[in-house]
């Protein structure tokens, strides 16, 4: 940065490291046209990204065989409104989900950010399925009006040891196409989010890579399986770090 620059604005370089909007100008008494509007802007994406429907053909194109199924919130207005019933598996889904020998079901969830599913689900689990070699998957899980805990309800049914949940973060006013990933050992319902690990800020553009987050989610997945458990004990004892990423667990 030239240092003309630095003298006029000392606060750029300083943008250069984060997303956050620091330092913002004023003309006169009030904000920049440029910082309002761009703030507007993302507000609007991340309105969006709560409200938009998940394209649940693309997404079942993009992975043959997988099953589909919904939670008790039979709408998105009844979702935001319920936390609850984003939780619980429709009773009509569970003929979908047919017992097997699995070790591992990988479930894509709309959450609350059908935007961040749509642009990384697919290559964030294809991504660590290359990883899984020697895992029994059970068939990939469209989940739709689903909160994380959909999962434990879902992995119940299939009778598999582990569940990874792909999930759309609540998105915020500089991300708003985040996926996060929350992983549960016998997963069943009424399962405490202590009891699960969670890989968070998965995205293309400035998040943590596919292949981090994959080589961490396929760490954790083969730990899990080897000492019987998974959330807080399992962080403690991996020391396992990406790009500045630990495992947590789930708030």
């Amino acid at each position: 940065m030239p240092p003309e620059d630095a003298a006029k604005d000392p606060w750029a370089r300083l943008r250069q490291a984060t997303r956050a909007r620091i330092g913002l100008g004023r003309a006169g008494d009030a904000m920049r046209i440029g910082d309002v509007l761009d703030f507007q802007f993302a507000h609007a994406m991340a309105r969006d990204a709560v409200h938009t429907r998940l394209d649940v053909a693309t997404l079942r194109a993009a992975l043959p065989g997988a099953l589909e199924v919904h939670s008790e919130a039979r709408d998105r207005e009844t979702y935001l409104r319920r936390p609850d019933l984003g939780r619980r598996l429709a009773p009509d889904c569970l003929p979908v989900l047919p017992k097997g020998d699995y070790d591992a079901a990988l479930v894509i969830a709309d959450g609350l950010s059908a935007t961040a599913v749509m642009q990384n689900a697919v290559p964030m689990l294809e991504t660590v399925t290359e990883r899984l070699q020697g895992f029994k998957l059970a068939p990939p899980i469209i989940a739709t009006q689903a909160r994380v805990a959909l999962g434990d309800d879902i992995g119940e049914a299939l009778g598999v040891k582990l569940v990874a949940v792909l999930i759309g973060e609540r998105p915020g006013l500089t991300v708003s196409d985040s996926l996060g990933i929350y992983l549960t050992f016998n997963p069943k319902r009424g399962t405490l989010d202590s009891a699960r690990n969670c890989i968070s800020n998965v995205h293309a553009h400035g998040g943590l890579s596919y292949g981090a987050a994959a080589d961490m989610l396929a760490w954790l997945m083969r730990e899990a399986l080897r000492r019987g458990l998974t959330g807080v004990g399992l962080k403690e004892a991996s020391g396992l770090t990406h790009e500045g990423a630990m495992p947590l667990a789930a708030g």
